[in-house]
């Protein structure tokens, strides 16, 4: 099992925008990594669900799954209870509230360790709770370090982020993989997407691929829609079908990587993560 101790060097996103907190790959055997991105309500973290269940199909463990989302629910996707969150360490540690007699470094590993959620094949962080007022810059410091040396011992990383393109202006997805945005077939929701691939490309911000997903479909895509992708510059990967089986275990409080293979959303999902998965 991992440990964070006698580790290397470094993979890591965080929600949090200052200082800035990033992905930085630079170990020879570097780990794979896959960050999701889209509108809210496309859903995005159904489909890190889905892709952490691919690699673990494919034997492609142990998995790191970062849930950078401050309205975390990526645990419940996964069927895991929700423990500590490295949010909720950084704020002890900006309120001082550090038992006497123990560093801030050693404090901060302890938190970390008990920050992870273990499962078969993969591990779970929670960021939690964005900053409040006052100065963070120490805490982050210490949390940057310890996420990077424990993310270095994984070969595949999933990142579900937050809706949106805050975490991409603030520069706090970085040096990634892949970059899968995530899309409905709306208007709205492809104009977004082609914002994030567009901000991801002027920022410079070291994707090695972005990927367009249409999620939830009734129907094929368009030929208006697929022209508005191409006319973008984004690359489709595929399309996943609307799904009931989705509903009904989000509704009953399943988790949906449980869900079986031979539902039509995994079938495609699988299918996309082919085309994306080193």
């Amino acid at each position: 099992k991992p440990s964070i101790k006698n580790t290397v060097v470094r993979i890591v996103i965080f929600r949090w925008p200052t200082p800035e907190i990033s992905i930085e790959r630079k170990r020879i055997n570097m780990s794979y990594s896959v960050a999701l991105a889209g509108k809210g309500g496309t859903g995005k973290t159904t489909m890190a669900g889905l892709l952490i269940k691919f690699l673990l199909k494919q034997n492609k463990t142990p998995i790191l799954a970062v849930d950078a989302d401050c309205n975390a629910n990526l645990n419940e996707v996964l069927g895991l209870e929700l423990g500590n969150t490295l949010g909720g360490a950084r704020e002890d540690m900006k309120k001082g509230d550090v038992p006497s007699g123990m560093t801030k470094d050693i404090f901060m590993e302890m938190k970390l360790e008990e920050s992870m959620v273990e499962a078969p094949g993969f591990d779970l962080v929670v960021m939690g709770q964005p900053e409040g007022a006052g100065c963070y810059c120490a805490a982050n410091t210490l949390l940057a370090g310890f996420m990077d040396r424990l993310a270095g011992n994984y070969p595949f990383i999933v990142m579900d982020n937050e809706a949106g393109m805050e975490h991409i202006s603030r520069l706090t997805t970085k040096n990634v993989d892949v970059l899968l945005i995530v899309s409905d077939s709306s208007r709205r929701g492809l104009q977004a997407a082609i914002r994030i691939d567009d901000l991801a490309r002027r920022l410079n911000i070291g994707v090695g691929k972005s990927y367009a997903v249409i999620n939830q479909i009734k129907e094929a895509p368009s030929g208006q829609a697929l022209e508005m992708i191409k006319a973008g510059g984004l690359e489709l990967a595929g399309t996943v079908p609307e799904d009931q089986t989705i509903y009904q275990f989000d509704f009953n409080g399943r988790p949906t990587i449980e869900m079986p293979e031979d539902c039509p959303s995994v079938q495609a999902a699988f299918n996309i993560f082919d085309k994306i998965v080193a």
